[in-house]
């Protein structure tokens, strides 16, 4: 996945959070691309923590990225099953609180942390996304697991 190129404002949003410290990771589409299945995404998907520090965290890099919408605050991310939306597809991004099968403090503790075109990323481990993507169950995500290493 090193030679992935970005959309600008996937770059720019993974700078913010990286820059205001928000605890997330990056699932998904790009973080099986990155473990070694490059398929089609129509969007970013981007797990946070669902702290009340953080949440102020995510607000702070929304409002900065241009996302003011009156709906999102801080008790938007500290539900879980939220998802907020941002774009259209292939250049969405999702900011997601909460997925299913495996916790966020303990795929955080063991994230991987790489650069991809050019910008620092916490990406989900292997065996976590793998883990994800068994509890979803949908068929993109067995088609994923198929794929995977």
């Amino acid at each position: 996945m090193a030679t992935t190129q970005l959309p600008p404002d996937f770059k720019e949003f993974l700078r913010l959070l990286n820059s205001k410290g928000v605890e997330y990771l990056l699932i998904g589409g790009y973080a099986v691309g990155y473990h070694g299945y490059p398929r089609a995404t129509g969007d970013m998907d981007i797990w946070i923590a669902m702290t009340r520090s953080n949440a102020e965290r995510v607000v702070a890099v929304l409002q900065e990225f241009g996302f003011n919408m009156p709906e999102v605050s801080v008790e938007l991310f500290l539900e879980e099953n939220r998802a907020i939306r941002m774009g259209v597809p292939p250049v969405r991004i999702e900011v997601i609180t909460t997925i299913s099968g495996v916790d966020f403090n303990e795929c955080y503790a063991k994230r991987l942390r790489d650069i991809i075109d050019g910008v620092e990323v916490n990406i989900i481990d292997l065996a976590d996304l793998k883990a994800n993507k068994r509890a979803s169950g949908r068929a993109k995500d067995i088609d994923d697991l198929e794929n995977l290493s």
